[in-house]
């Protein structure tokens, strides 16, 4: 099999790092060779982090380089837009239609940019989802990023099965019925 790519990127405390260990662990289970690379991030919230997950029958580094994504899983608009150059002309961009002010804009050195999706909508192919409001539905805004890997799993080769038995066995244990939830909202669309 040839190399896989996938970038997950955010907003420190959007559960970028459990999006990758869930992706991780579907690609292991499914026997894969796999590598998770976080490459830029910020401990606290609001700092903006990459993860990189690539799976093959083998696989040599974790970084993935500009133009090779396959998907791009964006927790947050402007980081899609930030990142979205790293997609390859057929990858898809899989985006959270949600706003997340970062410092410079907070404290007035920059301007948030208008129509993100819109503009990204012209070169790329995107898929977003308000999966805020998805999640708020279900009763939990922690389980978005769920549903966005719901969303993205949608562009991969597992079943849907394989992904909630990863879930399960990733997620806090009180959390497992409400990710499945969520899973599936994003999933099924």
């Amino acid at each position: 099999m040839e190399t896989k790519n996938i970038m997950i990127v955010g907003v420190g405390g959007q559960g970028t790092l459990l999006t990758s260990r869930v992706l991780g662990g579907i690609i292991e289970q499914a026997g894969y060779d796999v590598k998770l690379s976080e490459v830029h991030g910020m401990a606290q919230r609001g700092g903006s982090v990459v993860t990189f997950v690539r799976y093959g029958d083998k696989v040599y580094e974790p970084i993935v380089e500009e133009g090779q994504a396959d998907v791009l899983i964006a927790f947050e608009k402007l980081e899609a837009m930030r990142y979205a150059h790293f997609l390859k002309k057929d990858g898809v961009l899989i985006v959270n239609d949600q706003r997340m002010d970062p410092m410079t804009v907070v404290t007035g050195m920059a301007e948030y940019p208008e129509n993100i999706l819109e503009t990204l909508k012209k070169k790329y192919q995107v898929v977003s989802i308000d999966a805020m409001a998805e999640a708020k539905k279900l009763g939990n805004a922690r389980v978005f990023n769920t549903i966005i890997i719901g969303v993205a799993a949608r562009s991969m080769d597992f079943e849907e099965d394989e992904w909630l038995s990863v879930i399960e066995k990733t997620v806090p244990p009180k959390t497992v019925e409400i990710n499945k939830k969520a899973f599936k909202a994003g999933f099924r669309g």
